[in-house]
């Protein structure tokens, strides 16, 4: 919260160099006194709503632009990749506990199965390289845009087949739910 306080001032100063404005025309539009303007500016007096709002009416721009708040509606997703051993996880859901999304993106050294069993459903997608998966008596590989669901309690592993990195969704439910696919609606005039 300190370091978004002390940025206050450097924009203030900035945006009110942009508008060439000088601090006794800010000082009059606002009602605030020069003093406190070039206080506030240069760090020596705390930003408070009740000195930024007449600031911000006078400049014509949104509070968050002077307290540096991400734009509002920003659709950006900050993800943080995090490594597991040789692969890296990037987690796309960010509330624990239900059904959890990753991206991962695994080595070609990753290639000797070594089946596990454990509580939930799992649900891979392939994006790029070829995934090998092994489910209980089965041997599959996948190619990107292939899918595979499975219930996590069979004995399972899936990786590279050794020849290029694997980069995969994962829907995974830790209390074993299913990802529920809505099927493509038939199109008009179509019969089953």
């Amino acid at each position: 919260m300190e370091d978004v306080l002390a940025a206050v001032g450097p924009r203030l100063r900035r945006i009110r160099r942009q508008r060439g404005c000088t601090l006794a025309a800010l000082s009059a539009a606002t009602g605030i006194s020069v003093s406190t303007l070039s206080r506030l500016e240069t760090g020596q007096r705390r930003p408070s709503l009740e000195l930024l709002l007449p600031i911000v009416q006078a400049h014509q721009v949104p509070l968050d632009e002077l307290v540096g708040a991400p734009p509002a509606g920003d659709p950006r997703v900050r993800l943080k990749p995090v490594e597991r051993g040789d692969t890296t996880v990037v987690p796309l859901t960010r509330q624990p506990g239900g059904l959890q999304a990753f991206k991962m993106v695994i080595p070609t050294g990753r290639s000797t199965p070594e089946p596990r069993t454990h509580e939930g459903y799992e649900w891979l997608y392939v994006l790029s390289g070829t995934l090998r998966l092994t489910l209980a008596d089965h041997d599959i590989t996948l190619a990107p845009g292939e899918a595979a669901e499975f219930d996590t309690r069979l004995p399972h592993w899936f990786g590279s087949t050794g020849q290029t990195p694997v980069e995969i969704l994962s829907l995974f439910g830790p209390q074993g739910e299913r990802m529920h696919v809505r099927a493509r609606p038939r199109a008009r005039g179509t019969r089953s």
